[in-house]
């Protein structure tokens, strides 16, 4: 609050309550969306970077912009922009840097824009992601500034932002892009919990992936105005935010949205993006209830204290068996065919073991005994963990949800909210789900339209039914080994499918760390430098 701002910005107009739009119009929805390069105000701030240290960010920043020309709600449908112009004393030159659209959906909640004074300052409705070893995401808040408001063209604010060494939820992936150099694009987006004066749910699914193609459609329709590449756009989420930023990766220009781009009037352009960053990506729904058990049904579970129904539990494993063979996916490193036989062994050979091994040998031999003695289950050999797949059950211990984990019989769960529709707030997407309704629902199917929905919301339906040739080329995946909101197999059957048709996967495991974290946001800065060619800027 408080910052000044630059002779012409717009203050996001037209919000809308209840779902209906105002009279008001945004700059952008009046312009024909237009960005308007001289609409920023100037400010500066510190951020503390992965070597721990304190680093002064001048950065240009743009306020809310509504990026259709149709919104539904601009209080969601618009986005902010950041652009690094000095780093620690030394000019920036952004205008050909990488564009890294970072969202911070949660839980396929809504996530706005409309407020925010600076980078890191979009908000998410949902319960943040946590369980990672640094900040949570609700601690990376926008910058206070200390600056009075002036409408001259070179105000400029000061802030201090929150210390973010590396990593610490969604919030803090604009700072730690905005330091390396980058231009950062953050965008809020409709969500499920939405509804109008009229009790009508206007953000299920589709809503939160047309709204992010939009973002992107904006970027690539504004080349030349925009700062920075707009044929090197890096797509980041976290949670929810991170498989919809797998969505956005893998179905870059598909003929399905259209019509979805079309109603809210996003620009005519590509949806394609370069990259992709998906951490603990919530994907796959259809299937997820089947994987949750597979790799969680024997373990207790955090609100109960017992094991679930193991009839329920069996039922839907041999529905993960049966779609896991459907796949024909080939394991990473020569592994070879992948089946739910062998899903415990492929997990635990490439990535849990080896997370482990590495996290285990940074310690000090002090440090590696008393973690080792507080931890049975795992052993060492002197050069690597050593451990079962039931010890890492046991040393992960309670499983977060209950049985099924997404698709509950009592249409409980948030993901029955993402498919609800019209002034009905949940309904069963799968079969499984529907056939064991308890809520009295006068029949026992899937909705008519769900398969088209369930379709529109999957990466994996760009990647193994029909793999799309426009879709992103490199991935950055990761996952925490106590991560229990979904199965562990959701990003590994994504990564594997992805190296299985040849892109560059850059996939681990972050050890005993859970859902929320990325803890290497350094390492994804330097990535990002590394396939676009920009050179590195890692703090």
């Amino acid at each position: 609050m408080g910052i000044g701002a630059t002779a012409g910005v717009a203050a996001l107009g037209g919000i809308t309550l209840g779902g209906q739009a105002s009279a008001a119009t945004s700059s952008s929805s009046s312009g024909g969306l237009v960005f308007d390069p001289d609409a920023y105000t100037e400010i500066t701030t510190t951020i503390t970077g992965a070597d721990l240290k304190d680093h002064q960010v001048t950065y240009h920043f743009w306020k809310a912009i509504t990026y259709v020309a149709k919104p539904v709600d601009e209080e969601y449908q618009s986005l902010i922009v950041s652009v690094p112009v000095e780093i620690d004393g030394k000019a920036v030159d952004a205008s050909d840097a990488p564009i890294v659209v970072s969202n911070v959906i949660a839980g396929y909640m809504p996530s706005s824009v409309a407020t925010a004074t600076g980078v890191g300052g979009a908000a998410m409705t949902g319960t943040p992601p946590n369980g990672g070893s640094g900040p949570s995401a609700s601690a990376s808040a926008s910058p206070s500034a200390s600056a009075s408001p002036s409408a001259s063209a070179s105000a400029t604010a000061t802030a201090t932002a929150t210390p973010e060494p590396g990593g610490g939820g969604a919030a803090a992936m604009p700072k730690m892009a905005l330091l390396a150099g980058y231009v950062v694009v953050e965008p809020g987006a409709r969500g499920r919990s939405l509804t109008n004066s009229s009790g009508e749910y206007y953000g299920t699914a589709p809503a939160a992936i047309v709204d992010l193609k939009a973002v992107v459609r904006y970027i690539r329709s504004n080349k030349g105005r925009i700062p920075g590449n707009v044929d090197r756009i890096i797509s980041a989420g976290v949670s929810a935010g991170g498989a919809l930023s797998a969505l956005v990766g893998a179905s870059g220009d598909s003929p399905l949205y259209a019509e979805y781009l079309k109603e809210i009037g996003a620009a005519d352009a590509s949806d394609a993006v370069f990259a992709t960053g998906a951490w603990c990506p919530i994907a796959d729904l259809e299937h997820a209830d089947g994987a949750y058990e597979w790799n969680w049904g024997t373990n207790v579970t955090q609100t109960t204290g017992a094991v679930v129904d193991q009839t329920v539990s069996k039922q839907l494993q041999a529905q993960f068996a049966e779609y896991q063979a459907s796949l024909k996916l080939r394991g990473m490193d020569g592994f070879g065919p992948l089946t739910a036989r062998n899903y415990d062994d492929y997990l635990l050979d490439t990535f849990i073991r080896p997370s482990a091994t590495t996290y285990l040998k940074a310690l000090s031999d002090t440090d590696r005994e008393t973690y080792l003695a507080a931890n049975t289950d795992i052993g060492w050999d002197g050069e690597k963990a050593t451990f079962t797949w039931s010890q890492y059950l046991a040393h992960v211990g309670a499983r977060k949800k209950t049985t099924p984990a997404f698709d509950a019989f009592d249409l409980s769960a948030g993901e029955n909210n993402e498919f609800g529709t019209g002034t009905t707030e949940a309904r069963h997407f799968t079969a499984y789900g529907a056939k064991n309704d308890t809520t009295g629902l006068s029949t026992k199917r899937v909705a008519s339209d769900i398969p088209a929905k369930l379709r529109l919301m999957n990466p994996m339906h760009f990647i193994t039914d029909q793999p799309n040739s426009r879709r992103s080329k490199h991935w950055w995946i990761r996952l925490g080994t106590k991560d229990t909101d979904t199965a562990l197999t959701v990003s590994a059957n994504l990564a594997t499918a992805l190296d299985n048709l040849g892109d560059d996967v850059n996939y681990l495991f972050y050890w005993d760390q859970g859902h929320g974290a990325n803890i290497d946001l350094g390492d994804f800065v330097t990535w990002i430098a590394d396939i676009s060619g920009h050179g590195s800027r890692k703090k």
